[in-house]
C-alpha cells in the first residue's frame, strides 16, 4: 500500500480552479485503480502555510534528535518523507509557482530529514519515490520561446530531484488565458492525460 501526498496550491475559491479540476480527476482515477492506497490532501491555503519564522532558520534546518512530528513546522518535512508519491497541483503565477508553495518547500527541504550533506555534496533522502506536477498556465510555456521564461515547473523538478525524487512527470494545460482558445477543450485534454497517467502512477 502506498501513501500519496496531494499538495494543493491555489488561492481560488472552491470549484474555480482549472488546475484543481485536472488534479482532482487524476486523484479520482488513481483511487479507482488503487483503492487501498492512502491519499493525504494538503491544501496549503487551508493549512495556513506561512513563511519561516524569524530567528528560527538554524533550528529548523538542523533539527535536534527526537524533535519532529509534533513540531509546528518540521512535521511537514516528516510527512513529506513518509509519503511514497506526490501529486502537486499549482498554477503558473508570474512565471513561477505560487509563493505559498515555495514557503512549503522551505518547510520540507530540511537537512537531516529530506536531504543530507556528505563529503561529496548534498544527497536526497527521498529516493525511490515519484511525483507528478499538474499545472495550469495562461500562455504557451511548454515550448520555445516562452518555455525559457517558465520557472515554476522547472523549480519543482529541480528541488524534488535535490531531495532524491527523480521520477517526476509534468501535466500542463497551456494557453488557458489566450483569447480565442477553447479552454474547455484544453482542460479536457489535460484531464484525459491525467487520468491515463493515474492508471500507472
Amino acid at each position: 500500500m502506498s501513501k500519496v501526498l496531494y499538495i494543493k496550491a491555489n488561492a481560488k475559491l472552491e470549484g474555480k480552479s482549472r488546475t484543481f479540476k485536472i488534479s482532482d480527476n487524476f486523484i479520482k482515477e488513481y483511487k479507482k485503480n488503487n483503492p487501498d492506497d492512502e491519499i493525504i490532501i494538503l491544501d496549503l491555503y487551508k493549512e495556513g502555510i506561512e513563511f519561516l519564522p524569524v530567528g528560527q532558520l538554524n533550528e529548523l534546518h538542523a533539527p535536534k534528535e527526537g524533535e519532529g512530528k509534533d513540531h509546528p513546522v518540521l512535521k511537514y518535512a516528516f510527512q513529506f518523507l513518509e509519503a511514497d508519491k506526490y501529486v502537486i497541483a499549482e498554477p503558473l503565477w508570474n512565471l513561477g509557482c505560487p509563493a505559498i508553495l515555495k514557503a512549503y518547500i522551505d518547510y520540507v527541504c530540511v537537512t537531516g530529514i529530506t536531504f543530507k550533506y556528505t563529503a561529496n555534496g548534498p544527497v536526497g533522502l527521498c529516493q525511490g519515490k515519484k511525483a507528478v506536477n499538474i499545472t495550469g498556465r495562461g500562455g504557451k510555456y511548454s515550448e520555445p520561446p516562452f518555455s525559457e521564461f517558465e520557472m515554476g515547473d522547472k523549480y519543482l523538478r529541480t528541488i524534488f530531484g535535490f531531495m532524491g525524487i527523480t521520477d517526476y512527470t509534468t501535466i500542463a494545460a497551456d494557453e488557458l488565458d489566450v483569447i480565442g482558445k477553447n479552454v474547455d477543450e484544453i482542460v479536457g485534454k489535460a484531464i484525459e492525460e491525467a487520468k491515463e497517467l493515474a492508471k500507472t502512477f
